[in-house]
């Protein structure tokens, strides 16, 4: 059975690329994300995250453990 693949979005305190840069270290090493952006441009700092079975709350907590504000966006 495949998992059905999650988009999510968040408002995060991402604000340079350099930034986006650590926040993606964190990401990168979650295998459960397959992709993940930040839209540097949006007021919002948006980042969008794919993967199956992903939870909001995990993807908050490990960004807050790494200093990053990061909070679920309704979309």
């Amino acid at each position: 059975m495949v998992k059905q693949m999650e988009i999510l979005v968040f408002k995060t305190n991402v604000t340079s690329k350099r930034k986006a840069g650590k926040a993606g270290l964190v990401l990168t090493s979650v295998p459960a994300i397959v992709q993940w952006n930040f839209d540097l441009d949006d007021c919002d700092k948006v980042l969008r995250i794919v993967g199956p079975g992903l939870k909001p709350d995990f993807v908050e907590s490990i960004l807050n453990k790494a200093g990053f504000t990061c909070t679920e966006l309704d979309y």
